[in-house]
């Protein structure tokens, strides 16, 4: 029809609701887990396909603490193989933009084979201890990738995409 190169499908995702604060999400991280969980199962992937992750990321120390162990509770010991970023850290908190915006950061990676930065990262938090891309885009070869958002109201979903090869 137009010609349009198509670089990523959109593979999975999970949505689930927590409940837990008007502005928070769970402390134990259930429904970022569960979110993660049922992505990856709606994409047929048990996670070691994973290139990576695009963060919620919002710099904010319970948001980042669970989200780094919804992380490490679903991918084990792989979570640390597994870069992560916060492009928030470029865009600022585009609100209901965030989560659209953040999905095209994961389909360029794919197309670029190039890594987006959590840029000012300065004072990394003993807690938040995974490869959160510090400072520099990063070339690495990416076919897999994952955006979350998990916003307000512990509203959490997660899609993943891969390079198109049709």
């Amino acid at each position: 029809a137009r010609g349009a190169h198509i670089y990523a499908e959109l593979i999975g995702y999970g949505s689930t609701a927590d409940a837990f604060r008007i502005t928070d999400t769970h402390p134990d991280g259930r429904g970022a887990i569960s979110c993660l969980k049922m992505a990856l199962a709606d994409a047929q992937l048990n996670g070691d396909e994973v290139d990576y992750i695009n963060a919620h990321g919002t710099s904010t120390e319970v948001n980042d603490k669970v989200e780094t162990l919804a992380v490490k509770k679903v991918f084990g010991d792989r979570a640390y193989q597994i870069p992560m970023s916060s492009t928030k850290s470029m865009t600022g908190h585009l609100i209901a933009a965030a989560g659209a915006t953040e999905l095209i950061f994961c389909i360029l990676a794919i197309r670029d084979n190039v890594l987006p930065p959590t840029i000012n990262y300065e004072f990394p938090d003993p807690a938040c201890d995974l490869d959160y891309v510090p400072n520099q885009a990063r070339p690495q070869k990416c076919d897999v990738a994952v955006s979350n958002s998990f916003g307000f109201g512990g509203q959490n979903i997660a899609l993943i995409v891969r390079r198109f090869n049709g």
